[in-house]
């Protein structure tokens, strides 16, 4: 009898310890993710213009209100937003949105949530500036370093670059894989660092220059062979010949525009 209630015992003692391994297991993974999310919809509010620089956003228990989550929640989410330059938070004054010249404008969630929200003619100049000071820089290197196997990925890029003309978001995909071979042949782990924010700069210019992808064909093509034959300099004028293209388009093109959509389904939305 005493055996069995020992059992008894045992059995509900394991049973209650794996129920909290499986709430402690839940909390570990939900929390964070709810944090995540209400970092991803306020960063788009803020990065679209919905909240303005130098405005407060709503309190801890509004948000808390609105979004279904725990004042800690709130104020994770609070804390990253600050990391990441958008916002400054202060005791009793509350969470105040920063001046975008403040902002991480590396940070690839960022680039992220502008380029679904609003993002502005000067913005998109920067990022092309700042591609003409990496990406010429970058091909020289992987012209000098590139392996076989890395030498052939940026020939195959640029293949489905040439077969996906009529196919637009084919076309952006080999783009935007062939600028990342290239980053990734370099051999330099600062430049591959870096991949996370060009390949978000790619994301938010990409869909602003398709208009340009017809005629700078043939720009990407020279870049790819000065890299198969390991010609540096060949390799750093055909590239900026590309990128100026790019940049040109951009001036004149009509497509380039401050917008707004009125609004983007985020995570803690679904």
């Amino acid at each position: 009898m005493k055996s069995n209630k020992l059992f008894a015992f045992i059995c509900a003692f394991w049973l209650v310890s794996e129920m909290m391994k499986a709430t402690d297991g839940c909390m570990t993974k939900t929390k964070p993710n709810r944090t995540m999310a209400l970092v991803e919809a306020l960063g788009v509010r803020i990065a679209s213009g919905q909240i303005t620089p130098g405005t407060y956003l709503p309190s801890e228990g509004e948000l808390e209100h609105e979004f279904g989550v725990s004042r800690t929640v709130v104020r994770e989410a609070a804390k990253i937003l600050s990391a990441k330059g958008l916002v400054t938070v202060r005791q009793r004054t509350g969470t105040r949105v920063q001046p975008r010249e403040r902002w991480q404008w590396l940070d690839a969630e960022l680039i992220g949530w502008l380029s679904h929200g609003r993002i502005s003619h000067d913005e998109l100049m920067a990022f092309a500036e700042v591609r003409l000071i990496v990406e010429p820089g970058a091909v020289v290197l992987a012209a000098q370093r590139a392996g076989k196997a890395e030498r052939e990925a940026i020939m195959a890029a640029y293949g489905r670059m040439e077969t996906s003309q009529n196919d637009p978001a084919g076309a952006v995909a080999a783009d935007k894989e062939f600028h990342l071979s290239i980053l990734a042949a370099t051999h330099n782990p600062v430049l591959q660092s870096l991949r996370q924010a060009i390949e978000s700069i790619l994301d938010a210019v990409f869909p602003h220059t398709v208009g340009a992808f017809a005629f700078n064909l043939a720009n990407h093509r020279a870049v790819a062979h000065a890299i198969m034959n390991g010609d540096p300099t060949a390799a750093r004028s055909a590239m900026e010949n590309l990128l100026n293209e790019t940049t040109r388009f951009l001036e004149s093109s009509s497509s380039v525009h401050s917008r707004m959509l009125p609004h983007t389904e985020t995570a803690i939305d679904r």
